[in-house]
C-alpha cells in the first residue's frame, strides 16, 4: 500500500498508510526538542511532555489514561533532542477517540501548577535512575561532550537543578513558540481511508493557528577532540568513542549508515562483536551507532568491558575503523553486507507502530517518505568506492572524541 499525503489549510502535514490490520497505530510528531529551549530551561521540552498528560480544560489526568486504555489502546509520548512525539496504538474503530484525545492534550492541556511540582519530582527521579545506569547514561554525556554548550549538547532531561527552577509560564511561552500546526506532522498506519482519517483531524485540529515567533534555530558550532574520564562506583569500564558525521540531508548518509551496519551493526556477525567479543572475549557488550540530525550528526562506538581489557578493546576497535579507511571491501563482503541490511529494513517494516514513527519523522524533514524499493535502491547503488571515501571521511581516529566511565579506585 502506498503511502498517502495531505495538509489543512493550517498547516498541520498528515501521512497515512492504510493496511488491513485490526489494530492501528497514531502519532503527533511535532519539530520541537531540547535544542528549542532557552538557555535557562534545560529539561523544558520533557517536562513539557510529562505534563500534556496531568489535565486538560475536560479532563482530569486519570480520564485522559482511561480514555484509551479503557478500549484496550496504548497512549505514550517521547521527546529528543529535535522532536516530540505523542503516539498510541488502539483498535481501528478507535480512530475518533484516539484524535479527540490526541488534540485535547495537545492543544487544551492546562499545566497546573499543583502537577507541575509534582511532576518535577518525578522528572527528578527518572534523571537519578540514569546515574544509576552508567550504559545509558554515557550516551547523553557523549553528546555533551560533542556538542559542549550547543543547545544539541543538553540533558534531554535537563538536570535537578533546572528542572527545579521551571514554572509555567515557561511552560505556556515554548508551546507558544513551537506547538504550532505548521511544525506538526500526523502520521498513521491502520484500517481507515484517506477521506475518513482527513475528516477527523480536520474536526479536532483544524481550528489551530500558526504565528511565526520561533527564532531560528543556533547551528553547531566548530568541534574540538576531547578525552574525558569519570570515576563511577561501577563494576565495569564503559566508554564511547566517536566523531561529527552527516546530517540527515547529506547524500553520503546511506553509505555511512552501511558502514556502521557492518562495523557494529545489531547483528552478531559485526566486525567489532566478531573480533572483540567472539575472538578475544573482551566484552559482552559492544556496538556502533549513527545519530544524523537536522543540521549535523555523529557516529559512535560503545563498548563495555573489564578495566584490564579497557585500552586493548579500545585499541582493537580503533584497528577496525583504520581498516574500512585503507580496505575496500570485496565484492562478496559488499553483496553479503547488503543483503544484510536489506533483511534489517524489511523486518523492522514489519512493526506497523515503528513504520509510523519513522514515516512521521521522515515527513517531517523531507515532507515525503521513501518506499523499501527506494532505500534499497539507494543502498544497492553503493560501491566499495564511495564506502572507502565516506570512511575516510568520517572515521579519521585523530579526530575521535572519547568518554570513559571508569570504575573508582583503579
Amino acid at each position: 500500500m502506498d503511502y498517502q499525503y495531505s495538509q489543512l489549510p493550517n498547516g498541520i502535514r498528515i501521512i497515512h498508510k492504510q493496511v488491513p490490520a485490526n489494530v492501528a497505530h497514531l502519532g503527533v510528531i511535532i519539530d520541537a526538542g531540547t535544542r528549542d529551549e532557552l538557555p535557562d530551561q534545560s529539561g523544558l521540552a520533557h517536562l513539557i511532555e510529562h505534563m500534556i498528560f496531568k489535565g486538560t480544560h475536560r479532563r482530569k489526568a486519570f480520564h485522559i489514561l482511561s480514555r484509551l486504555e479503557n478500549v484496550g489502546g496504548e497512549l505514550n509520548a517521547y521527546t529528543s533532542k529535535e522532536e516530540t512525539c505523542v503516539y498510541a496504538s488502539f483498535l481501528h474503530a478507535h480512530y475518533p477517540r484516539a484524535l479527540e484525545l490526541f488534540a485535547d492534550i495537545i492543544t487544551q492541556s492546562t499545566y497546573p501548577d499543583k502537577e507541575l511540582e509534582k511532576e518535577k519530582d518525578v522528572v527528578i527521579d527518572e534523571i537519578n535512575s540514569y546515574k544509576d545506569n552508567p550504559s545509558e547514561l554515557i550516551f547523553d554525556d557523549f553528546e555533551t561532550l560533542l556538542f559542549r554548550d550547543h543547545p544539541m549538547g543538553r540533558n534531554i532531561l535537563g538536570t535537578p537543578e533546572t528542572v527545579r527552577k521551571l514554572r509555567r509560564t515557561d511552560i505556556m511561552e515554548f508551546l507558544h513558540r513551537n506547538y504550532q500546526p505548521q511544525h506538526m506532522v500526523i502520521s498513521s498506519v491502520g484500517n481507515i481511508s484517506m477521506n475518513r482519517l482527513l475528516v477527523l483531524i480536520n474536526k479536532n485540529f483544524g481550528f489551530l493557528t500558526g504565528n511565526e515567533n520561533r527564532a531560528t534555530r543556533l547551528s553547531v558550532g566548530a568541534y574540538q577532540p576531547t578525552i574525558r574520564t569519570e570515576a563511577l562506583s561501577n563494576f565495569q569500564a564503559h566508554c564511547i568513542i566517536g566523531a561529527p558525521a552527516y546530517d540527515v540531508f547529506d547524500k553520503k548518509k546511506a553509505a555511512l549508515a552501511l558502514l556502521i551496519n557492518i562495523l557494529g551493526g545489531p547483528g552478531m556477525n559485526s566486525r567489532l562483536n566478531l573480533k572483540i567479543r567472539e575472538k578475544y572475549g573482551y566484552c559482552y557488550n559492544i556496538e556502533a551507532h549513527y545519530h544524523p540530525y537536522s543540521d549535523g550528526g555523529y557516529f559512535n562506538i560503545y563498548l563495555g568491558t573489564d578495566m584490564e581489557y579497557l585500552e586493548k578493546t579500545v585499541k582493537l576497535a580503533l584497528k577496525e575503523l583504520n581498516l574500512l579507511r585503507t580496505t575496500r571491501l570485496g565484492a562478496l563482503q559488499l553483496h553479503r553486507a547488503k543483503l544484510q541490511i536489506a533483511g534489517q529494513l524489511a523486518i523492522a517494516l514489519e512493526s506497523n507502530a515503528g513504520e509510523m514513527i519513522s514515516m512521521g519523522k521522515s515527513h517531517l524533514y523531507f515532507e515525503k517518505v521513501d518506499s523499501y524499493r527506494q532505500v534499497m535502491e539507494k543502498i544497492n547503488a553503493l560501491t566499495d568506492v564511495r564506502l572507502l571515501e565516506v570512511a575516510n571521511e568520517i572515521f579519521d581516529t585523530s579526530q575521535l572524541s572519547r568518554l570513559n566511565f571508569v570504575p573508582q579506585n583503579t
